[in-house]
């Protein structure tokens, strides 16, 4: 069994399929209208995918206590790396969409959302373990947040209604993950994926993308309040039942990929600009217009560029920006104390500041 401090191929494998799926739905939404097949399938991923990586946040989330440390490698892992792309994102959209420039820190840009959310979502993991039944209060904050029309600053529906997931990773221990990696989940995952797919290929496009994407209410639905709690909850069931399969699917052993898993945050924070890229590049339309053919080619170039994002000298290069660090100046001095130890040491040394992983 594991541990959150462990590091275990199964998780860093899980990560970094999971960043293949995320870049993979964003690439996809530039040519999925009209294509049945691809609708899909894009429907399935975005079932499971945010919500099973929320889920392994809040699992590596539970030493969370708000230490000074902790609080630094915070602000350097998310806060900082959310204002720099969140100023790159809005001047890609200027130059590609032209768009005006404004910074907007409080309302996120594209693919941002997701590092404001972690950043609350963190700062909220000493409260959950504060009471009692965690999971279930989240629950009724998720659904609540539908019957509200609450802007989206600072990504709120989304941090309300994805919350769920964080506080059930917070939640969960070592041996709930065995569970899933049995053979017989194995034999279970893959007809469930199948049913999943079938489902939402007979009912697309009927689906509003927004359900899955968590960014409104029931008003902007359009669907009345009885409606929307049993298709959030009937969705809740579908996603639990989705992300067991796909972790039932990872495999447990050191891959190719395996290392690459604890640097997510690279290729989550650069697929976009390339995205945009491609988009200013009038790349999307030809790939439609291939039909098929360039819904393979755009899906194996995603991954091959997914992998380049996690290397090391992408890793290297971009550092600065996907994990920059505090100046020693802002970094207070940590009090010496005496230590009542058996040798009466005095303790006052800076403790040692390691990288997140991502």
């Amino acid at each position: 069994m594991t541990s959150p401090d462990t590091r275990d191929p199964f998780f860093d494998n899980a990560k970094f399929l999971l960043i293949v799926f995320v870049a993979l739905g964003h690439s996809w939404e530039q040519i999925v209208n009209g294509t049945h097949t691809l609708q899909a399938v894009h429907t399935v991923v975005y079932a499971f995918h945010m919500p099973a990586f929320i889920l392994l946040c809040g699992y590596f989330s539970q030493r969370f206590s708000a230490r000074p440390d902790q609080m630094r490698r915070l602000l350097e892992g998310v806060l900082i790396p959310y204002l720099l792309f969140e100023t790159a994102y809005s001047a890609t959209n200027s130059a590609v969409r032209g768009e005006p420039f404004e910074l907007t820190p409080t309302e996120p840009t594209y693919l941002c959302w997701f590092l404001i959310a972690l950043f609350l979502w963190r700062l909220s993991a000493p409260l959950w373990r504060a009471v009692r039944h965690p999971v279930a209060i989240a629950v009724l904050v998720s659904l609540a947040a539908g019957f509200t029309t609450m802007s989206y600053d600072l990504a709120l529906p989304r941090v309300l209604m994805f919350l769920p997931w964080f506080v059930l990773g917070l939640s969960l221990r070592p041996h709930h993950f065995d569970v899933v990696r049995t053979r017989a989940a194995r034999r279970w995952a893959v007809p469930a994926f199948a049913l999943a797919g079938a489902g939402a290929y007979l009912f697309v496009p009927a689906p509003d993308e927004h359900w899955l994407s968590m960014d409104v209410g029931y008003t902007e639905l359009d669907v009345g309040p009885l409606r929307y709690l049993v298709v959030r909850l009937a969705l809740f069931v579908l996603s639990a039942v989705l992300v067991a399969s796909f972790l039932a699917c990872v495999p447990r052993r050191r891959t190719l990929f395996t290392a690459l898993g604890a640097a997510t945050m690279y290729p989550y924070l650069l697929h976009g600009l390339l995205i945009r890229a491609g988009e200013a590049a009038g790349l999307y339309p030809v790939l439609k217009d291939l039909g098929p053919v360039g819904q393979v080619a755009l899906t194996l170039a995603v991954v091959a560029v997914v992998f380049l994002l996690s290397t090391r000298p992408v890793r290297l290069l971009f550092r600065p920006l996907v994990e920059p660090r505090l100046p020693r100046w802002s970094v207070p001095e940590p009090p010496a104390a005496a230590q009542d130890g058996p040798d009466g040491a005095l303790t006052g040394r800076r403790p040692s500041r390691s990288r997140p992983s991502s």
